[in-house]
C-alpha cells in the first residue's frame, strides 16, 4: 500500500470509474458493481486503518491545483475506529440494499441514481475522517450531505418524500454553514485550517466561541436536542438500508467531529464536560420517550437513535470533566465507553432498521396497530428483530450492555473521584438518568416487538406476508455476528478503544491512579458468563429438538376466555400498552386527540371515532416557530428573485462595483 495521497486518489479514481461503470452497465448487474466499488474502498481505506489503530499514524498531502493546493489529510487512531465502522456498516447496507430495492424495478431511474449516490455516499463519509485540513473536511462534508440527500428522497415521486427531503436538506445546510463559519474564525485567529490549530487558539474568552459554534454544527448532525428534528422525518422517507446505514454511520459523523474538536481542547475540560453531559441526558431522555409513543416503527427507531446519541455523549461528557478533576479513569471510562456504543449502536440499530424494511416490504405498512402475529409468517425476521431489541435495551448478554456497562463505570469512578457538590449531584443524576433510559427502552421495545410479532394480525393484507430473501437476512447475519463478537469479547473492543483515547486525549494508562486490569477482568468475565449463558441455552433447545422432533405437532386454539369466535380488535394496542407511560411523561410527549373522549355518563353512544397521535414539543413549540417566522422575514425579498435577466445583470455590475469601491479605498486587501 502506497502513502496516503496515492490511497486518496486510488479511492477517487475508483470512484470515478465506478460511477461510469454504473452508467453504463446493464441494470442486472448495477448492484453488483455498486457492491464492489464499496467493497475497493472498503479495502484502500482499511489498510491504513488497521495501521493506525496499531500505532502508526498515517499523514500526507493532497493536491488540488488551482483550488485549493495542497490539503492534510491524515488517519489516525480516532479516525480509524470511524472508517472501519463506516466500512462495515456501508458493505451490510449494499448487500441488504441489492435485495430491497428489487420491489421498485418499475423506478429504473431512481434505482440508477441510487446506486451512484451510494457509492459517492460511501467514499465522502471516508474522506471526512481522512481530511485535517477544514477546506478538504468542509469539501467531502457538504459531498456526504448531498448524496444522501439524494438517498434519502429515492422515491422523489412522492410528495411527502421531498418534503422530508428539503426539510433534511435546510438543516444539513445550517450545519455546514456553522462549521463554514467556525473553521474562517479558526483561520483569522490561527492562521490555519487544520483542525490541530484549534489546540493553538489563544486562550481567551472569544477562542472558547469557535469550540461551540464548531459543536453546534456537529450537534445538528448528530441529533442533539433541539437540532434533532431532520431524523423523525428523514428516516422514514427513505428505503429501509439507506435509514439503516443514515442511523448507523451518519449520525455518528456529528460525533466523529465532537470527538475532533475537544480533543484540541486546552482548558475548560470540566465546563465543556458538563455543559455536554446535561444536554446529553436531556436528548437521551427525551429521544426515548417520543420513541416509546410512536406508532410508526421507522420513525420510532429514529428517536431510539437520539436517545444512544445521547448515551455516547454522556460518555464524551464524563471524559471530559474526567480531564478537568485529573481523574484518568474516569476520563478512559466515559470516552472508551463512548467509542464502544458508537460501534454497538451501528450494529444494532443498522439490524433494527433492515427488519423494519422486511416488514414494510412484506406488509406494506409502517403502522404497528396494522400488524401482529409475523412470528409465525418471518421467523427469521422475529429473531434477528428480538436480537437487536434486547441489545439496544442494554440487555445482557448482548453487545449494547457492555458500552453501557463501561459508562456507568465511568459514572462510578467519577462519584468517588469528582470535588464539590455540583459535579457530584450532576453525575448522580447523570446515572439515574441513564437507568431511567434503560427502563425505558425496553418498554419500548417490548410494546414494538410484542405489537408487531405476536398475537394474530390486526389487519387484512393484500398478499399474505413471507419470509424475506436470503440477501435482504445475509447482513443481518453478519451484524449478529459482530454484535455476538463484542459481546464474547468485549476485553478485546475496550482496549482497542482505550488505544484511540490514549491516543487523542491527555491521558496515561500508566498512572499508578488507574489500572486497566480490573476493568479488563470484569470485560473478561462478562464475556465468559455470556458464553456460558449463549452455551447453555443452545443446549438446551438442541435437547429439546432431539427429544420431540419425531413426534407429531398438535395446533390448538388459544384459550379465549370462553369466546368462540375472538375479535382481531380486542387486542392490546401499542398505544394502550404505553399510555400510562404517556400520561407520566405528559411534560415531554404531547397527545393530539381528533376528538374528544366519549364521557361516561353516555350508556349508548353513537357510532363514534377517536384517532390520537403524540406531537414532538420542541418542534412544534420550537423549530416550527422560528422556522414560520424566517419564512415570513425571508419572504420579503422575493422580488430579488423575480426571474428577470436585466435584474440579475443589474445585480452583478452592482457587485463588481462595490469589489472597486472597497478595493479603492483600501476597505478590502
Amino acid at each position: 500500500m502506497g502513502t496516503l495521497q496515492e490511497v486518496l486518489g486510488l479511492m477517487a479514481l475508483v470512484l470515478g470509474l465506478g460511477i461510469t461503470g454504473l452508467i453504463l452497465i446493464s441494470e442486472r448487474y448495477r448492484p453488483f458493481l455498486a457492491l464492489l466499488i464499496v467493497l475497493t474502498n472498503t479495502i484502500l481505506s482499511s489498510i491504513p486503518s488497521f495501521q493506525a489503530l496499531a500505532g502508526g499514524q498515517q499523514v500526507g498531502l493532497f493536491n488540488i491545483p488551482h483550488f485549493a493546493g495542497e490539503l492534510s489529510i491524515r488517519i489516525d487512531s480516532l479516525s480509524a475506529w470511524f472508517i472501519l465502522i463506516i466500512n462495515f456498516t456501508s458493505i451490510t447496507g449494499v448487500i441488504y440494499g441489492s435485495g430491497y430495492l428489487k420491489a421498485y424495478s418499475h423506478l429504473k431511474v431512481n434505482r440508477e441514481l441510487h446506486w451512484i449516490f451510494y457509492s459517492v455516499f460511501h467514499a465522502s463519509m471516508l474522506w471526512v475522517c481522512m481530511f485535517e485540513h477544514g477546506l478538504g473536511f468542509l469539501i467531502a462534508w457538504e459531498l456526504m450531505s448531498l448524496s444522501s440527500l439524494m438517498l434519502v428522497i429515492f422515491d422523489f415521486q412522492n410528495k411527502s418524500t421531498l418534503k422530508a427531503g428539503i426539510n433534511y436538506m435546510v438543516q444539513m445546510h445550517l450545519s455546514v454553514a456553522l462549521l463554514s463559519l467556525g473553521f474562517i474564525w479558526l483561520y483569522v485567529r490561527t492562521g490555519s485550517f487544520n483542525f490541530e490549530a484549534l489546540g493553538h487558539l489563544p486562550m481567551d474568552d472569544s477562542s472558547i466561541w469557535v469550540f461551540i459554534i464548531l459543536f453546534a454544527g456537529f450537534a445538528i448532525k448528530a441529533g442533539f436536542i433541539p437540532f434533532h428534528t431532520w431524523l423523525p422525518h428523514a428516516h422514514p422517507a427513505a428505503p429501509s438500508h439507506i435509514s439503516g446505514v443514515m442511523s448507523g454511520v451518519i449520525v455518528k459523523l456529528g460525533i466523529y467531529g465532537i470527538f475532533r474538536i475537544v480533543m484540541h481542547l486546552q482548558h475548560d475540560w470540566l465546563l465543556f464536560g458538563e455543559i455536554i453531559l446535561i444536554l446529553s441526558m436531556l436528548t437521551s431522555i427525551y429521544g426515548i420517550a417520543n420513541s416509546a409513543m410512536k406508532s410508526d416503527f421507522k420513525q420510532m427507531l429514529a428517536y431510539c437513535t437520539i436517545e444512544n446519541i445521547g448515551i455516547i455523549g454522556i460518555g464524551i461528557g464524563i471524559g471530559l470533566m474526567g480531564i478537568g478533576n485529573n481523574n484518568n479513569s474516569m476520563a478512559i471510562l466515559g470516552f472508551g465507553g463512548a467509542l464502544l456504543h458508537t460501534l454497538n449502536h451501528s450494529l444494532f440499530k443498522s439490524l433494527l432498521f433492515f427488519g423494519a424494511g422486511s416488514i414494510y416490504q412484506q406488509c406494506h405498512t409502517r403502522n404497528i396497530e396494522h400488524l401482529g402475529g409475523l412470528i409465525k409468517k418471518m421467523p427469521l425476521t422475529a429473531i434477528m428483530f428480538l436480537i437487536g431489541s434486547m441489545a439496544i435495551g442494554g440487555v445482557p448478554p448482548f453487545n449494547g450492555f457492555v458500552s453501557e456497562f463501561i459508562i456507568y463505570n465511568g459514572l462510578f469512578k467519577g462519584l468517588l473521584g469528582v470535588q464539590g457538590i455540583t459535579q457530584s449531584i450532576l453525575i448522580i443524576l447523570a446515572i439515574t438518568g441513564l437507568a431511567i433510559v434503560g427502563g425505558m427502552s425496553l418498554i419500548t421495545f417490548t410494546k414494538t416487538f410484542g405489537v408487531i410479532f405476536l398475537g394474530s394480525p390486526r389487519k387484512e393484507f393484500y398478499h399474505e406476508p413471507e419470509e424475506t430473501s436470503f440477501i435482504m437476512l445475509l447482513p443481518q447475519y453478519l451484524i449478529v455476528a459482530v454484535m455476538f463478537s463484542v459481546a464474547l469479547a468485549p476485553g478485546f473492543f475496550f482496549t482497542n478503544a482505550t488505544k484511540v483515547v490514549t491516543g487523542s486525549f491527555p491521558v496515561q494508562l500508566s498512572n499508578p491512579s488507574f489500572s486497566m486490569t480490573t476493568v479488563i477482568d470484569n470485560l473478561t468475565n462478562i464475556g465468559v458468563v455470556s458464553l456460558i449463558f449463549i452455551s447453555l441455552l443452545i443446549s438446551l433447545y438442541g435437547i429439546r429438538w432431539l427429544l420431540v422432533r419425531n413426534r407429531n405437532a398438535a395446533l390448538y386454539e388459544t384459550w379465549g376466555c370462553g369466546y368462540v369466535a375472538p375479535i382481531k380488535k380486542t387486542q392490546y394496542t401499542g398505544q394502550s400498552f404505553t399510555r400510562s407511560f404517556g400520561l407520566l411523561f405528559s411534560f415531554l410527549v404531547r397527545e393530539k386527540k381528533s376528538a374528544e373522549k366519549i364521557p361516561k355518563r353516555m350508556i349508548y353512544p353513537a357510532p363514534y371515532s377517536l384517532s390520537t397521535s403524540y406531537i414532538d414539543l420542541l418542534e412544534r413549540y420550537l423549530v416550527l416557530p422560528i422556522a414560520k417566522r424566517l419564512t415570513f422575514m425571508l419572504n420579503y425579498f422575493q422580488f430579488i428573485q423575480n426571474g428577470q435577466i436585466q435584474s440579475y445583470v443589474l445585480y452583478g455590475i452592482f457587485f463588481i462595483i462595490l469589489i472597486f469601491l472597497g478595493t479603492a479605498f483600501n476597505l478590502i486587501h
